[in-house]
């Protein structure tokens, strides 16, 4: 058996542990730094009649693991105005090489895409049983002053995906933060970006629970230790603070259909729990991280085992339906 890791040259020990594992089952391993292509890694694939695909790298893969993607992201700027064309290029053939391979993938590219849209986590996990803190998907600065009117001000704000901005060289990355009174004279940025607002809970842990199968794992740390909106502030300091948590059997069974829902044997999904004991969905993250808890679940064999064992998949299809 092959598994083929889609990754890059910056990944973290996650890769390399379930590797590792991946070798003591006798599994072995093709790994695609994709930051590599198509400068550094050549890749050809072929069909035609007789033929379902014919690569020398690839013929074997019965599995993926969809890690991370950085396709053509090392092209040079002197290529001038064919520079975003070849970019594009790039990205969309090995897009299409990945996702056409006729084998079980940890996650269908399709799958972790749908699961980017924050707005479609939110009714879905509604409609599954999962408890969410009232939010807005909005440009429309009048509607964000009467919602944070509505919540007495107890309003944070993020954005649909993680991204950082650069300036002097300097990484500025954009985490939840709390809106105050001053910020609603200053919203004419909406007509240029959207954002999400929502009801900023009073807390008493921050959970992380990762899907993997038909496993979860899920860890906490005390919220009066983490940055009062955004725990990954403080990321790196709060490493070994966390600790193994079991969700209530109710709230675990509606984030497995959730997670069926999308089509994911994977993902990562953030809770809250309030002094009272309610669990509060935040969101699912289909290429979540989890390196930092593997000194507390094992992770890393789930994931091996999931990739190397078809009985231990949740979602047994190759593709999810394609949309909702």
């Amino acid at each position: 058996m092959s598994v083929l890791i889609v990754t890059w040259t910056g990944e973290n020990s996650s890769v390399s542990q379930v590797t590792h594992l991946l070798a003591e089952r006798g599994v072995e391993v093709v790994r695609l730094d994709t930051d590599l292509y198509p400068q550094e890694v050549r890749l050809s694939t072929e069909y035609g009649a007789g033929i379902e695909l014919r690569s020398r790298h690839l013929d074997r893969v019965e599995a993926v693991w969809y890690r991370r993607f950085r396709a053509a992201n090392r092209l040079s700027e002197s290529l001038g105005d064919t520079r975003e064309a070849c970019y594009n290029e790039s990205r969309q053939t090995l897009w299409g090489t990945i996702l056409s391979l006729p084998c079980f993938q940890l996650d269908p590219l399709p799958a972790v895409r749908l699961a980017d849209y924050k707005e479609l986590q939110t009714r879905w996990a509604l409609e599954e049983g999962l408890e969410v803190p009232r939010t807005l998907f909005s440009n429309d600065p009048d509607s964000v002053r009467s919602f944070y009117r509505e919540l007495d001000g107890r309003v944070v704000t993020k954005m649909q995906s993680q991204f950082a901005i650069y300036r002097g060289g300097e990484e500025r990355v954009v985490f939840t933060s709390r809106v105050k009174p001053e910020h609603l004279d200053r919203l004419s940025g909406l007509e240029h970006c959207p954002m999400i607002f929502q009801e900023l809970v009073e807390r008493k842990l921050e959970l992380r629970t990762t899907v993997v199968g038909e496993r979860l794992f899920t860890s906490a740390i005390d919220a009066s230790l983490a940055p009062e909106v955004d725990w990954r502030r403080d990321g790196v300091g709060l490493i070994d603070t966390w600790e193994p948590y079991e969700l209530p059997p109710a709230t675990a069974q509606a984030l497995l259909r959730l997670a069926s829902r999308f089509g994911l044997n994977y993902a990562a999904a953030d809770f809250m729990v309030t002094p009272e004991g309610r669990h509060i969905f935040l969101e699912i993250n289909a290429a979540g991280e989890w390196f930092w808890l593997q000194r507390i679940h094992p992770i890393a064999e789930a994931v091996a085992e999931v990739l190397a064992e078809p009985s231990r998949r949740r979602v047994k299809k190759i593709l999810p339906s394609a949309g909702p």
